[in-house]
C-alpha cells in the first residue's frame, strides 16, 4: 500500500481513479465535455458514501450544504442547456425570483432523492444537447449574458462545477474528514 505523499491524495472512491481519464489532445468539443464529465464525477464523489449529512450547513450563517450544491447546479444545467441554448420556456427546479435561495434553503435530508435525479435529469439533457449540437458556436440568448455559445457555456459549467466543487472539499472533510481530490 502506497502512503500518500500529500493531503489530497487520500479521498478515493468509486471511479475516482477515472474521472480526469479524458482526450488531452483533439477535438475541442471531446475535450470541454470530457473536463465537464470529470467535474461532474468530482461533486458526485464528494458525495459519495453520505445519507442525511447530505443536507449538513459547513458553518453558520451559510446555508451551503452538499445538498445544495446539487440543488444548485441542477439548476444552473437547467438554465444553460435547456432554458438559454435549447430556447425551451422551463423554470429552475429549486430557485425562483420569490425563492432565490430554493436551492439550497430547500436542501433537508427528505430533499436527496429528489435532488439527486432533478440533477441526473438536467445532466443527462446537457450532455445529450452537446453530444447532438451541430458545432460549438451553436448560440442561445441570456437575460444576464446576452448572446453566448455553446463553447462558452461548457467553459462557464467547468468553472462553475470546479468551483463549486472546492466548496464541496470543505464541506466534506467537515463532514466525516474525507480530503482530497
Amino acid at each position: 500500500m502506497k502512503i500518500p505523499d500529500r493531503r489530497i491524495e487520500l479521498f478515493t472512491g468509486t471511479g475516482s481513479e477515472h474521472r480526469f481519464s479524458g482526450p488531452a489532445t483533439g477535438d475541442e468539443r471531446s475535450m470541454l465535455a470530457s473536463m465537464l464529465d470529470a467535474q461532474r464525477a468530482t461533486l458526485k464523489l464528494k458525495c459519495s458514501g453520505l445519507g442525511p449529512e447530505l443536507a449538513l450547513r459547513s458553518v453558520a450563517p451559510s446555508s451551503l450544504s452538499l445538498l445544495g450544491l446539487v440543488r444548485h447546479l441542477a439548476d444552473v444545467e437547467r438554465r444553460w442547456f435547456r432554458a438559454v441554448l435549447a430556447g425551451h420556456d422551463v423554470e429552475l427546479r429549486f430557485s425562483s425570483k420569490d425563492v432565490p435561495e430554493g436551492d439550497f434553503d430547500g436542501a433537508a435530508p427528505e430533499a436527496i432523492a429528489a435532488s439527486w435525479a432533478a440533477w441526473h435529469s438536467e445532466v443527462a439533457f446537457a450532455e445529450t444537447f452537446v453530444a447532438e449540437a451541430s458545432h460549438l458556436d451553436v448560440e442561445g440568448h441570456d437575460s444576464w449574458r446576452g448572446t453566448v455559445s455553446l463553447r462558452w457555456v461548457l467553459i462557464h459549467m467547468i468553472e462553475e462545477y470546479a468551483r463549486h466543487n472546492g466548496h464541496a472539499d470543505l464541506i466534506r472533510e467537515q463532514i466525516d474528514g474525507a480530503v482530497g481530490v
